[in-house]
This record gives structure tokens, sequence and C-alpha cells, in this order.
């Protein structure tokens, strides 16, 4: 009976020490990749900063591409719960979304590139637009019309306003500081109305 009773509480420690090797391994993948680009971040790179073994990647996510597919929907979950802002409040929604450009602005850029050709950063960088412009319409939902080509047109000006190619054009082509961007980010949203009509 005592037996029993300790089966079920080794599995689940052993569940729970593998979910955590697993995000271990994601939650370094990540960091490599913020900082270099997709080729230059070998699995044994990964796995040397992880302290598994490459096996132990391969076992996991089955090679490269299944580790940035799933590095990428971790990532996308942490930036999810990041990006918490009060719905209408223009001022903290722009100062959310830079704050987590700082962060991510710069491999957003690389990955754009390698999106071209490497698979799993396109689906990533699909996933990340896509999960954008629902964030938009969620925290400009008091800003967008209730339906329609009007309402897609004010989201897709909220979505260019907001984009991480104009954070970027702001701090790193033209040299902007973060309260500078930040504040042009803003003006511009602000500048965005809503009621207008595209035909005007």
């Amino acid at each position: 009976m005592e037996k029993a009773e300790r089966r079920p509480y080794r599995m689940g420690a052993r569940a729970a020490a593998m979910e955590a090797t697993r995000t271990h391994i994601l939650r370094t993948a990540v960091a490599l990749w913020m900082q270099h680009w997709y080729d230059e971040v070998t699995l044994a790179d990964i796995a040397k900063a992880a302290e598994v073994s490459v096996q132990t990647i391969v076992n996991r996510f089955g090679g490269k591409e299944g580790l940035a597919d799933a590095a990428a929907d971790w990532l996308a979950g942490r930036v999810a719960d990041d990006r918490r802002a009060p719905a209408g409040d223009v001022k903290a929604i722009v100062a959310v979304l830079i704050a987590d450009y700082e962060l991510h602005g710069d491999a957003n850029a690389r990955w754009g590139v390698d999106a071209e050709r490497i698979p799993a950063i396109a689906r990533a960088i699909a996933g990340a637009r896509s999960q954008h412009r629902a964030w938009l319409e969620q925290v400009f939902s008091d800003r967008l019309p209730a339906g329609g080509p009007a309402r897609e047109h004010a989201l897709n000006l909220h979505y260019a306003a907001t984009d991480v190619a104009l954070w970027k054009l702001w701090r790193r082509d033209l040299g902007l500081s973060r309260e500078e961007t930040e504040r042009a980010m803003h003006d511009m949203v602000i500048a965005i109305d809503p009621r207008r009509s595209s035909d005007e």
C-alpha cells in the first residue's frame, strides 16, 4: 500500500521536473536568439547554456526548428502577460508597448529577416502579428468603430502606428530616445480619428 501511494507522487515530481527542464531550455534558447541571428545559435550552444545535452533538446523538441516553434509559442505567452494595459488609456498602452519593444524590438528585426528562409521563424512572426492585432482590438476597443470597413480601416491605422518597425525606425534609424519614441507613438495614435471616414 505504501509503494502504491508513493508512485503517483514520484510520477508527479518527475513530470514537474521535466516541465521545468523544458521551460529552462525554452528560456535559454529565447535569450540566445534575442542576442544573435538564428543561424549563429546551434543546438550545442543552447545545450551548453542550458546545461543539458543536445539529445535532451532533440528528445523534447525534435530539433532546432521544433525548438524554435516551441520557443515562439512560449515567448508569445510571456509577451501577452507583459502587455497588460487598461483599455482606452492611450498613454499606458503606448508605455507598455514601448517597454516590450525595448526588450524584444531588435530581435524582432532580425527575425523579420530570418523569416524569409526559415519556416519556424515565419510562423512565429505571423503569430506575433496576429497576437498584436488581437491585442490592439482589445485595448483600443473604445476607439474603434462598431464594425465593417470603418472598423477595419481604424484598426489598420492603429496597427501601423504601433508596429515594431516604426519603433525600429525611430529608435535605431533616427536615433530618438525612448521618451521621444514613446511621445511620437502616442501622438500618432491620438491623431487617428476613427470617426473620420476613409472616403473623406
